[in-house]
């Protein structure tokens, strides 16, 4: 049987020995001298470390009760597998002795979901994706090893559980998009996995069919490596960008530097020089180049990057007020402020973005997520029957679309280095300043756009245009606030006294009144 621990990635194959044939009985204690036993229990150690693994690193005391308790389960079922397959063993004609197997198999299959459902309830999706993108990575090399080494098995073996995997990937990510209402966010992740499983994964099964045929045929006929190592690549790349278009939506706080500093799984020389822009420069990526600046040159970059860090503080507080999962505004302005963090973070020399095309690449993405915020922004405003909050929201649009334009004239930075006399000089500091420049005004053109927008669209619901586009694509809803311990009862007569005083009527203007609102998780 072949399962897995979805969430942690653990490809297992679960199997009992088949020792039987119709024609011959056989010999009982050459059966129990074989391993079997010993080989399931190694295959069940796997299951436990996982399930324990995963309760040591979750707060959720009632999902980790269920894990343990469908692992202890388990335990306790495998030495009864293991005798009902020696009594089959021993038995190979008997009826009862297949059904007495049968059943204990579809037991250990049932348990064995139980475990891998709960094991999913405590881990998250992103732990899942990253460990996922791990073993798609090893199991991706061990592939193209096996098949210059003209291992058959450990081929077909390896591209079977690669293909377990992305599958496994698939529908995980599919069903947590279940939990999202459609908008711009459902439809990048939701394409990312269409890309994988009507494109990618067929290639590569493909591929995997004609090398295994290749190598089987005796004698054994050529194949082209590179479009299998190609085919294997983009299985990698397929999984790699599910995972980022899952990550799109968190903000930057929630996101470690680890979750995109992944392997180049580059193929192109590490020595060679390459003139164009785009690939590498004295056999180094323009962000290795711009991580070598001077002191100097690295201390006025950092400047600008902590006066973009203010701006970026800002939005954070800002889109951390609301529920995103029915707000395209909210996940466009958070994409548009990761993909900024990341042009900025290349002109430190670090990042995920490793070349000028690159750069140029992830300003494209902000033009278009601009584009989108633009079209639902010109909607809100279009049924805002207030013209001042019109003109507004109107005027932070027509800057998006500007400042947008400028960052994808800035995001040409070229990195280059000139041998001067025998001192390493590194050029391009002036085009990495005017880029975070551009990346700040974009972000605070993004702020008032959303605080504007909410203003258009909530302050006038009693219209009825206004009420029919209050609706999924720009439904502003609160964001809960986590679990936090009550208030003392000493403080209670004070929350009163303050919840009174507020609920007095004032004339507040409205974006003045957003602005100084903060999250709910903050208090």
């Amino acid at each position: 049987w072949h399962t897995e621990v979805p969430r942690l990635g653990v490809q297992l194959e679960l199997q009992l020995p088949a020792y039987t044939t119709a024609t011959a009985t056989p010999d009982l204690s050459r059966v129990c001298d074989l391993p079997q036993g010993s080989r399931l229990r190694r295959i069940l150690n796997p299951l436990s470390k996982v399930a324990n693994l995963a309760c040591s690193i979750s707060n959720n005391e009632e999902g980790v009760k269920l894990v343990r308790m469908s692992a202890s389960q388990l335990e306790a079922l495998c030495p009864q597998v293991i005798n009902a397959a020696l009594a089959l063993a021993a038995k190979p004609q008997s009826k009862l002795a297949q059904e007495n197997m049968d059943l204990f198999k579809e037991q250990w299959e049932k348990q064995v979901r139980v475990l891998t459902d709960a094991v999913d309830d405590i881990t998250s999706i992103d732990d899942f994706l990253a460990v996922s993108e791990n073993h798609i990575l090893e199991d991706v090399n061990k592939c193209v090893i096996a098949l210059q080494e003209k291992d058959v098995d450990g081929l077909d073996r390896t591209a079977g559980a690669i293909r377990g995997r992305a599958a496994r990937v698939i529908h995980v990510v599919t069903s947590e998009m279940d939990n999202y209402e459609p908008g711009v966010y459902t439809e990048k992740v939701l394409e990312a996995t269409k890309l994988l499983s009507n494109t990618v994964m067929p290639r590569f099964t493909e591929q995997v069919e004609a090398a295994v045929e290749a190598l089987s045929s005796d004698p054994a006929q050529p194949m082209d490596e590179n479009e299998f190592i190609d085919a294997s690549r983009l299985v990698y790349d397929g999984i790699r960008d599910i995972r980022k278009a899952v990550l799109m939506i968190r903000t930057p706080e929630e996101l470690d530097d680890s979750d995109f500093e992944t392997e180049d799984f580059d193929v192109r020389s590490r020595t060679s020089v390459q003139t164009e822009d785009d690939q590498l420069i004295a056999g180094q990526s323009a962000r290795a180049i711009m991580a070598q600046l001077p002191q100097e040159q690295k201390a006025k970059i950092a400047e600008q990057v902590a006066s973009f860090q203010e701006e970026k503080s800002k939005l954070d507080a800002e889109v951390s007020k609301w529920d995103d999962s029915g707000n395209d505004i909210i996940v466009l302005a958070k994409q548009m402020c990761m993909i900024m963090m990341e042009m900025t973070d290349f002109t430190r020399g670090k990042g995920p973005l490793k070349n000028t095309s690159d750069v140029i690449s992830a300003a494209k993405k902000i033009a278009e997520a601009g584009s989108r915020m633009d079209k639902l922004g010109r909607t809100i405003a279009d049924h805002c029957p207030d013209s001042a909050c019109k003109q507004d929201l109107l005027a932070y649009l027509q800057r998006i679309a500007l400042y947008c334009h400028q960052l994808n004239i800035c995001s040409k930075v070229k990195a280059e280095v000139q041998n001067l006399g025998g001192e390493l000089v590194v050029s391009g500091v002036d085009s990495a300043m005017s880029l975070i420049q551009a990346a700040k005004n974009l972000m605070n053109a993004v702020v008032q756009t959303v605080k504007a927008s909410y203003v258009a669209s909530t302050k006038y619901q009693k219209s009825q245009g206004m009420a029919s586009l209050n609706l999924p694509a720009v439904s502003w809803k609160m964001k809960a606030p986590e679990k936090k311990p009550l208030v003392k009862r000493e403080k209670q007569d004070e929350t009163q006294t303050k919840i009174k005083r507020a609920s007095q009527k004032k004339h507040v203007n409205p974006v003045q009144a957003l602005s100084e609102f903060k999250a709910m998780d903050s208090i």
